[in-house]
């Protein structure tokens, strides 16, 4: 949870670079609203995902133990291609916003 208010904090930084954040969760509406006001998040925060489908759809680590999917991220190219896809199986392994925007940041780099 603490890379979503990272991503917050640095949201100005990283609009400057053209990036936009989205987030999207398994949470139902109650949680996913408690979620974004503890992180004082204005991003978009999407609901309610599906868990098994989710995770099947994206490849992600789905822990049947605990019934809970592991943190999944990507960075998404403006043609709508995948640049970076971020798997988790556990509490470590997260996109960080500073990773986020030196990769945009090298992509606009005209070849040499």
């Amino acid at each position: 949870m603490q890379q979503l208010a990272a991503f917050e904090k640095a949201q100005d930084r990283l609009r400057e670079e053209g990036i936009t954040l989205v987030a999207a969760s398994v949470d139902p509406l109650e949680r996913a609203r408690e979620t974004v006001e503890k992180q004082s998040l204005t991003y978009p925060v999407g609901f309610g995902l599906p868990v098994k489908e989710t995770a099947a759809t994206f490849g992600a680590f789905y822990e049947e133990r605990r019934g809970i999917l592991h943190a999944t991220g990507f960075v998404v190219k403006p043609d709508r291609t995948i640049a970076v896809a971020q798997y988790s199986s556990g509490p470590i392994g997260r996109l960080l916003w500073q990773d986020v925007l030196g990769l945009v940041q090298f992509y606009k780099k005209p070849p040499k």
